[in-house]
């Protein structure tokens, strides 16, 4: 990829992407070692395509053309929210695809029209702002006729968690003595898992696996369509799903899905690969990413742990088939090829993947039999539209030209299908986990052209959801591999969303959120707004990451001296050192920060270096004024021990490594003061003041890994930012205009770090935190004023 221009903004506004020779072929690897740039440029085959961007001064994006020449436009409100999108396809007119979007004054949308005349509306809950009702119709005077196509409503329990979800657009069915009401049910446990879901299926459904059920043609209006069904989930000690309970008796279609976990680690296959516990570990590469997918359908990984290939279909004595995948720097998938071999001829589906535009050919005993161009527009309110673009071998059932709106539900899956005229091309249910429940279509091709389904995900063939950085499996209800952003979710690295798949999203592969704790709406939110809006906060961001990798640098530099003295003198040496190996690992983290002065003429000032100071938490040499807790705790202490810890609401379990107790704040505010005088600084009244509210609203427990509060270095930086004020009385306009960075120093080096929970309640006033807080803050939070 080579990015050809670049806005002030840094947006890139010309965009060059071209595949390596021969990137059909799985076998083939590229080997971009060497300092040989002629070499490595003979890699990528010939040509390229080019993607172009045009944004307005603050760098919001206004016009995007695609590889092929199709163009999309957009428009804000006064808010900088979308309120307008169009789309021209290349040598075509202009067509209108959102006519409008509101929102309410917290940034919620309220009501969204789109190309086809249909309308959504949004109703939330006043007291909570939950999402409470997605209605979809066509309103009076529409061309198809008034009809509510769509009317979902949610109901939770005070926590969050979703209990019921009904749509008000379908009627109740009476079959076989049993009333099918188009509405789902879900209980969950103390730990906030789903343990039961009631709902509807196809009175023709089987057995959920990795194929995707035959739709329903046309649309059902009998009632023995549908049928009521129980799904139970059972859980281990470590949060694994071990085994999914399905019951539908009017049909008779009942099953067990069992997952066999390792008795080493949290790996899991289904019980068709392995019943035995000790043998699951051997399906699984080193770094935990599962080698075969059903009994025969082998996996093969690239060494950056991305899926190569899957075997579908093994054949003795003949050529297998095979999907493969082919990623770019970012590990975002750009290339999906599947071969199917016949007994007499060979088909090749390929789909290359570019920004906001999929190319798909089809290729059979040599010959292109279709050339298909789906153009992605982006978001467009609660609705995912692609347009079809066929080139060569149009199906004679489809129009050219056809625009498809996907409706999408609170988790973001696909459930209502529309054409540019408003009409009914398919309608999707889902299991909990995953898996298609209900699917009725209009008609089979039209349904055959529906790739994005559950969470708004694509479906592969292999049956399999991808992501953007790991696949699921939604008949086990777990991941393909582990977690590539390690135990930021939790311990567990394989289970799906916490557990809770109906409250709860992930939207990459590696970070779950709380739908009802989400943004409503991905331009609201704070820190990317003020990148958005101000361009010098972008600016001393690559600055700080400039002045982390120096750090870095430094440390790598003094390291080689070292390794060339003898240890007596590599010692006394390293003493002068202000960054070795073994320093970065107690400081951990570095942090600075940018002041913007409010008066004209005033330059903005920056400063960095800040850096952990040290803080021990181990029984030998524990904190002064600080008190472990373990197993051996007073009586008051017990629902913090680490035996109970999934008994507690009180923190996350599932990320803690304990807790500590500060039993005497004026010693620990002591000793802090004196950390701060060695370091050349002093301790602020205003962020002494901070530390005290910050242990007084956790009862003085604290999480281990958290650290002591008040030595990060973000807490420095913010202490250094106040004590540039004269009086207090500028302490909140010096606040409100001061930005703070904070990156990685071990781990991920030179990453932005988020603030832990410590840093978070302690920089919690008008100050700006650019490189984001620990998830879960603002839950914990919640969690305890419930």
């Amino acid at each position: 990829m080579q990015t050809d221009s670049v806005a002030l903004t840094g947006v890139p506004l010309s965009v060059t992407r071209r595949l390596l020779k021969d990137a059909d072929n799985p076998d083939i690897v590229a080997d971009w070692q060497g300092t040989d740039a002629s070499v490595r440029n003979t890699l990528p085959g010939d040509g390229g395509v080019t993607t172009l961007t045009t944004t307005d001064a603050t760098g919001a994006v206004l016009t995007t053309t695609d590889a092929q020449g199709n163009r999309q436009r957009v428009a804000y409100d006064v808010a900088g929210l979308l309120s307008g999108r169009w789309l021209t396809l290349k040598d075509g007119t202009e067509q209108v695809i959102v006519k409008s979007l509101t929102y309410s004054a917290a940034g919620q949308k309220l009501r969204g029209e789109h190309g086809n005349g249909v309308v959504t509306t949004y109703e939330y809950e006043p007291q909570t702002q939950r999402l409470v009702g997605i209605k979809t119709e066509r309103p009076a005077g529409h061309a198809a006729g008034a009809k509510v196509l769509q009317d979902l409503r949610y109901e939770y329990d005070p926590v969050g968690n979703v209990l019921k979800i009904s749509n008000d657009a379908e009627e109740t069915r009476f079959w076989r003595n049993q009333k099918v009401v188009p509405e789902n049910r879900y209980t969950c446990d103390s730990l906030y898992r789903l343990v039961s879901a009631t709902g509807r299926e196809m009175a023709n459904a089987g057995r959920q696996g990795c194929n995707l059920p035959s739709a329903t043609i046309p649309l059902p209006a009998d009632s023995s369509a549908y049928t009521n069904y129980t799904r139970t989930y059972t859980y281990d000690s470590a949060g694994n799903l071990t085994q999914i309970s399905h019951s539908a008796p009017a049909t008779g279609n009942n099953y067990t899905t069992d997952i066999t976990v390792s008795d080493r680690s949290n790996r899991g296959v289904l019980s068709t690969l392995t019943e035995n516990p000790s043998g699951v570990d051997a399906l699984f590469t080193a770094g935990g990413q599962q080698k075969q997918l059903q009994p025969g359908q082998n996996l093969v990984w690239t060494p950056r742990n991305e899926l190569l290939k899957v075997t579908p279909v093994v054949r003795d004595g003949s050529t297998d088939d095979r999907e493969s995948y082919r990623y770019d720097g970012g590990s975002q998938r750009c290339l999906k090829v599947s071969v199917q071999n016949t007994g007499s001829s060979t088909q090749t589906q390929r789909t290359l993947y570019l920004p906001g535009l999929e190319l798909r050919t089809t290729v059979s005993g040599g010959k292109e039999t279709e050339s298909l161009e789906v153009i992605t527009v982006g978001e467009a309110g609660c609705a995912q539209v692609r347009v079809l673009h066929w080139t060569a071998g149009r199906p004679a059932e489809l129009t050219g030209d056809q625009t498809r709106y996907s409706y999408d539900n609170l988790t973001g899956s696909s459930g209502l299908e529309l054409d540019g005229d408003g009409n009914i091309i398919s309608m999707e249910e889902y299991y909990p986990y995953g898996g298609t429940a209900v699917l009725t279509a209009r008609s089979q091709t039209g349904a055959d052209y529906k790739t994005v389904r559950y969470s708004g995900r694509e479906r592969d063939a292999t049956g399999l959801y991808y992501y953007g950085y790991r696949y699921y499996q939604p008949w086990a209800g777990r991941w393909l591999g582990a977690d590539p952003a390690g135990t930021a979710d939790g311990l567990n690295l394989f289970r799906m969303v916490r557990n809770n798949p109906v409250s709860m999203k992930d939207n990459d592969g590696r970070v779950t959120e709380w739908l009802d704790l989400a943004y409503p709406h991905k331009s609201f939110n704070v820190v990317a707004l003020m990148y958005k809006n101000n361009p010098m906060l972008k600016l001393y961001h690559r600055i700080f990451t400039q002045e982390t990798k120096k750090i870095l640098d430094e440390a790598e530099i003094n390291e080689s001296s070292l390794k060339k003295l003898k240890p007596n003198k590599r010692q006394k040496t390293s003493r002068d050192m202000k960054y070795t190996k073994t320093k970065l690992k107690n400081y951990a983290a570095h942090a600075g920060f940018l002041n913007v002065p409010s008066g004209s003429g005033e330059t903005p000032r920056f400063k960095s270096g800040f850096v952990n100071l040290p803080g021990s938490l181990s029984n030998k040499n524990t904190f002064p004024g600080v008190r472990l807790i373990d197993e051996k705790v007073k009586r008051r202490f017990e629902e913090y021990s680490p035996e109970k810890l999934k008994e507690s609401t009180k923190w996350r379990p599932e990320t803690s490594l304990g807790y500590y107790h500060v039993e005497n704040v004026d010693i620990f505010i002591s000793e802090i003061k004196k950390l701060y005088a060695a370091s050349g600084s002093e301790l602020h009244e205003v962020v002494e003041r901070r530390i005290r509210n910050h242990l007084a609203s956790n009862n003085n427990i604290l999480p281990r890994m958290a650290g002591i509060a008040g030595l990060h270095a973000e807490v420095q930086a913010l202490n250094h930012i106040i004590s540039m004020t004269d009086t207090e009385a500028r302490v909140a306009s010096k606040l409100s205009s001061s930005y703070i960075y904070t990156q990685r120093l071990v781990g991920a080096r030179n990453e932005d770090f988020p603030a832990c929970h410590n840093c978070s309640g302690i920089i919690n006033g008008l100050e700006n935190i650019m490189t984001g807080r620990v998830e879960g803050h603002t839950r914990l939070i919640r969690r305890k004023s419930i």
